[in-house]
């Protein structure tokens, strides 16, 4: 089934609603590189032909889909937050303030937001409708899926360390990835505070701890 404007036209059904974001993220889960947020608006016009989740699109299919939205859509905004913020702030600290980022991003400020997934990491001021799985199943979210990939995906490219592999797997533990790091240790680029480097006694002194009790959290390096 391809993703329909059945949650925005329920939204936008509200009397206090005139525009709303598809908002999705992508890097949650990776070892390296920072976590990146994308919030689409659109004018509920027909979309590029093949938009969904973008786990369901190939990789070859997924830049160029990407540019087709990225000239159809009626604004787009992106929002990141580095491995360092991720290490500091917490995992759903650093997603709100990356998602927060996107949405000020837009051209317009949005009545509500469709967020993908079933924690709500943006909170207030923003209404916030979560939805399992709604990057197949709303056209907005979608195109956020394919466009914060693909931006991602291009970062992750760029930053060298070919060893690691991260132009193939874009800071996610692969094979590859996992024998760098064994043997090399961590880049500039890795999360420090993630618990891999349990498993990698050379490099376990590199493990960064957050204090919960200061702020909104600093990393405390233990030897």
């Amino acid at each position: 089934m391809a993703p329909t404007y059945d949650i925005e036209q329920l939204l936008l059904s509200m009397p206090s609603t005139r525009t709303v974001a598809g908002v999705d993220e992508v890097g949650r889960g990776a070892w390296a590189g920072p976590v990146t947020v994308c919030a689409v608006v659109t004018d509920l016009s027909e979309p590029p032909s093949g938009l969904t989740d973008s786990k369901q699109v190939s990789a070859a299919r997924r830049p160029p889909l990407a540019a087709e939205v990225g000239a159809w859509a009626a604004g787009i905004g992106f929002g990141e937050a580095s491995h360092a913020e991720i290490d500091a702030l917490g995992m759903t600290e650093a997603l709100r303030r990356a998602a927060r980022r996107a949405l000020d991003a837009l051209p317009v400020r949005p009545d509500a937001v469709i967020l993908d997934g079933k924690h709500d990491y943006i909170g207030a001021p923003w209404p916030v409708r979560l939805e399992i799985k709604g990057d197949a199943a709303s056209v907005s979210v979608a195109a956020a899926s394919v466009l914060a990939k693909v931006r991602r995906d291009a970062y992750m490219a760029t930053i060298g360390h070919d060893e690691y592999g991260f132009a193939e797997n874009a800071g996610y533990p692969s094979p590859a990835h996992q024998e760098a790091l064994a043997r090399l240790g961590p880049t500039p680029h890795h999360r420090l505070s993630w618990s891999y480097l349990d498993d990698l006694p050379r490099w376990r002194h590199l493990k960064q701890v957050r204090d919960p009790l200061v702020g909104e959290g600093q990393a405390a390096l233990f030897g």
